[in-house]
């Protein structure tokens, strides 16, 4: 259900914007996605986990904000996330 640390490095170096960059909004969405993908899963086999589904919930939430901040900013840079993430929007 977590996702790994080698996994988490592998974003953070795919999407980073400079050496060290982990607090950038696109590596925020791509590590969230992963999250999302890893949970939606989890519930094909566990239907009643109420629990973690309002976690999900939230982090589907917290990636919405993070893409809508990198569209208001810069639509070229959102266009290019979504389109490496496999995002529909």
């Amino acid at each position: 259900m977590s996702i790994t640390a080698g996994r988490k490095a592998e974003l953070i170096k795919k999407f980073a914007q400079k050496d060290g960059d982990t607090g950038s909004p696109e590596v925020q969405v791509a590590i969230l996605s992963e999250r999302i993908s890893n949970l939606t899963e989890h519930f094909k086999g566990h239907k009643k986990d109420n629990h973690s589904r309002r976690g999900l919930l939230k982090m589907v939430s917290q990636r919405r904000r993070l893409l809508d901040y990198v569209k208001r900013n810069d639509e070229e840079r959102y266009q290019k996330l979504i389109a490496e993430l496999g995002l529909r929007r």
